[in-house]
C-alpha cells in the first residue's frame, strides 16, 4: 500500500528537497505540489491525499487558513504545518484548526518521514521544541493575551486583510474570492473598524506580524 501526500510551500526547493526525501520511502509517493494556500485546498479536495505537508506562511491563503478550509471538507486528511516560526501564536491556532503536526524548517529533512509515519499512524507529531512551547503555555495558562487577529476577525476578514497586504485591489480580491468588489470593501471597512488601523501600510505592517502572510509572500 502506498500512502499519498501533497507538499504545500511556496519555495520550489523546499519542495524538491521534501520530494527527494519522500521518494526515498518505498510506501509514501507525492501525488501533488501546491505553491499557494489557495491551490493547496484546491489539489487537497480534489486528490483527498493521506497527508499534507502545509508551509504555515503561504500567499494568497496562509497555512492556517488553508488547513482549517481542508479540514471542514476533509476531515480524514492529516496535515503536518510546516514553518520557521516557533512562535507559539502560530502553533496554537495550527493545533486548534486541527493540524496533526508541526515541524520546523530548520530541522524539516531530519524529521519528516518520522511525523509523516506518527501522524499516519493517528498520532500528533511535534518538533521538540514546538513541545516545549505547547507544554509551557498549557502549564502557565497565562489569564489574559492581546487580542490577535485569529480571535478579533471573522475567517472571511482574516482572508481579505492577507489579500490586502499582499498589494491586491477590491476587484482582485473580488474574483479570487468570488464575491462582489462591494463585499469585499464591507469587509475592509469591518477590517479596520475592527482593528483601529486605516492604511494600506498599517494593515500589511499588522498581517505579517500576526503571521497572516510574509514579507516575502
Amino acid at each position: 500500500m502506498s500512502y499519498r501526500i501533497v507538499l504545500a510551500d511556496d519555495h520550489r526547493l523546499m519542495r524538491e528537497g521534501l520530494k527527494t526525501l519522500i521518494s526515498g520511502e518505498s510506501d509514501l509517493e507525492v501525488v501533488g505540489e501546491a505553491e499557494d494556500g489557495r491551490s493547496a485546498v484546491s489539489l487537497a479536495l480534489e486528490l483527498l491525499p493521506d497527508v499534507v505537508i502545509m508551509d504555515v506562511a503561504m500567499p494568497h491563503l496562509n497555512g492556517i487558513e488553508a488547513t482549517r478550509q481542508i479540514l471542514k471538507q476533509a476531515p480524514s486528511v492529516r496535515i503536518i504545518a510546516l514553518s520557521m516560526h516557533s512562535d507559539r501564536r502560530f502553533v496554537g491556532e495550527m493545533l486548534k484548526v486541527g493540524a496533526s503536526g508541526y515541524l520546523l524548517k530548520d530541522g524539516a529533512f531530519d524529521e519528516l518521514v518520522r511525523a509523516i509515519r506518527a501522524v499516519l499512524a493517528g498520532q500528533v507529531y511535534l518538533n521538540p521544541r514546538i513541545a516545549s512551547i505547547v507544554v509551557e503555555h498549557h502549564v502557565r495558562r497565562p489569564k489574559a493575551e492581546n487580542a490577535s487577529v485569529w480571535s478579533v476577525l471573522t475567517a472571511r476578514e482574516r482572508e481579505v486583510l492577507q489579500l490586502l497586504s499582499e498589494g491586491k485591489t477590491s476587484k482582485l480580491i473580488a474574483a479570487q474570492l468570488h464575491i462582489s468588489a462591494k463585499t469585499v470593501e464591507s469587509h475592509r471597512r469591518q477590517i479596520t473598524d475592527k482593528l483601529g488601523l486605516r492604511s494600506v501600510a498599517e494593515l500589511t505592517k499588522y498581517a505579517i506580524r500576526e503571521g497572516l502572510t510574509s514579507v516575502d509572500g
